[in-house]
């Protein structure tokens, strides 16, 4: 389904106590499938409670630049879920990871 360029990467953060993602799963968690040779995410997913909150957190992430400021811009402004705080930690835990292995990727090519 994925090419052989892109990577896997996933981010998490705990959630407020009495939120149904903390009940269900303890923490929440965002997967993201980049493709290394543009930077661009290809594949977002996370532990939603319920489909259409993964779709359209899908359609915040998929075809946008992985370090682009707009993802935490377009969650601000557009994704009022309970869990808006822990999804921006793990965004910033999914960036912090995607930088250290374009780094460590970047050192082995030199």
């Amino acid at each position: 389904m994925y090419s052989k360029n892109t990577i896997f990467v996933i981010g998490d953060s705990k959630s407020g106590r009495n939120k149904p993602i903390t009940l269900r799963y303890n923490q929440f968690f965002l997967g993201l499938v980049i493709d290394m040779s543009s930077g661009r995410i290809v594949g977002a997913e996370c532990s939603a409670t319920i489909g259409l909150t993964n779709r359209f957190i899908h359609s915040l992430f998929v075809d946008q630049l992985m370090d682009d400021p707009v993802i935490l811009e377009n969650i601000s402004t557009r994704y009022f879920g309970s869990s808006q705080k822990a999804l921006i930690v793990a965004y910033n835990d999914a960036l912090k990871k995607y930088n250290q292995i374009s780094a460590a990727l970047s050192s082995n090519q030199t």
